[in-house]
């Protein structure tokens, strides 16, 4: 066996291995960002109902004093 075919039989079999790992690692990160992203949509909404919460208490508080 040549040097030339030992490098390239050693290419084909890394193939595979480098291709799962690919498809591992965009998995992986495609379900990190979803998260993070459904976690920043949450606290977003989140804040809202607080404000909208805080102004129902003021003005509440602001038609009690009248």
């Amino acid at each position: 066996m040549t040097p030339l075919e030992w490098i390239g039989d050693a290419l084909w079999t890394s193939i595979p291995v480098v291709g799962v790992g690919l498809f591992v690692w965009l998995l992986f990160r495609s379900i990190i960002r979803a998260d993070a992203t459904e976690r920043k949509v949450y606290a977003e909404i989140e804040a809202e109902e607080r404000a909208k919460l805080a102004h129902a208490d003021g003005e509440q508080a602001g038609s009690k004093g009248k």
